[in-house]
């Protein structure tokens, strides 16, 4: 099975999981029972620390669920380490947006094909896979969804270790395009995901915020990538492409658990590989509508 055919695999796995619904809290209620946190925060695991300035805050894993799904729309049961949020904007306004910051642990990725990796021919990829994942998607009943292009295109910084990349994503029936941030912290024995969640209007905004969530998020001691040992430590299957193109799961079976979080608008959560395994989201969530003066 080619690396392509693996790819529109997976996709059409997590299409075929039938969506469940929650109850959900007055708009009101739910941003009153959320604990935001501030100043420095310890991930979950003592993996990784955020440092956050007076504009940013955080929600604990619980409560980015509930944000996530009651607030915005999407399948309970999402797992994450948590969420950044801005502070000067709510949550569930038409402008407000955040960061989901997960983990994937699947050993250290090797970046020697950071120079070598033809990301034109990467996102071609990634859009015929999805025209042939829609055809799943039709037959559960969701819109088709298409990848524009690159809303940024890919980059890596060698210094830092950091991957970044963003797409524009349409769903069929809206009238505006989606915006899908990606960060990629390559650490020790895995990476760290940040993953912002917006409109593709915002993206002038979000691309210099993403600039200080990357600033204020950083692995733990003994957990960075100069702490990689050869030795002993296990090195991934795949590398920086398959980061990008949500393929690495396919190097490593349908079931792998690498996250790959493919995020259109806040009203739609794709998640990716390991949501089989993990139960980490259904397939689509719908956003309801909201009366934000009731909060």
């Amino acid at each position: 099975m080619t690396f392509k055919s693996l790819l529109s695999a997976v996709l059409c796995l997590l299409l075929a999981v039938p969506l469940t619904h929650a109850a959900e809290a007055s708009p009101g209620q739910l941003m009153t029972s959320l604990k935001f946190q501030e100043g420095k925060i310890t991930l979950p695991g003592d993996i990784a620390t955020l440092n956050l300035p007076p504009n940013f805050r955080y929600l604990s894993p619980a409560d980015a669920g509930r944000l996530l799904s009651e607030g915005w729309g999407n399948p309970p049961g999402i797992e994450t380490l948590g969420m950044i949020v801005p502070t000067a904007v709510h949550p569930l306004s038409r402008e407000g947006w955040g960061v989901v910051v997960t983990y994937e642990k699947q050993g250290h990725v090797k970046d020697d094909d950071a120079d070598s990796i033809k990301y034109d021919e990467l996102l071609k990829t990634m859009q015929e896979s999805m025209v042939e994942a829609n055809e799943e998607r039709k037959k559960q009943g969701y819109q088709p969804m298409t990848l524009v292009g690159w809303a940024e295109a890919p980059h890596y910084d060698k210094t830092s270790h950091k991957l970044y990349w963003a797409k524009e994503l349409h769903s069929e029936g809206d009238t505006q395009n989606g915006l899908n941030y990606n960060i990629r912290v390559l650490g020790r024995e895995g990476v760290l995901v940040l993953n912002a969640v917006a409109g593709m209007d915002q993206i002038g905004q979000i691309r210099n915020e993403m600039k200080a969530v990357t600033a204020f998020s950083d692995f733990t001691a003994g957990n960075r990538y100069a702490d990689f040992n050869e030795r002993t430590d296990k090195v991934a299957e795949y590398g920086l492409a398959a980061l990008i193109a949500g393929g690495a799961a396919a190097k490593l079976g349908l079931f792998g658990k690498l996250f790959a979080l493919l995020l259109a608008f806040k009203k739609v959560i794709i998640v990716g590989v390991g949501a089989a395994v993990m139960g980490i989201g259904k397939l689509l969530g719908r956003k309801p509508k909201v009366d934000l003066t009731k909060s």
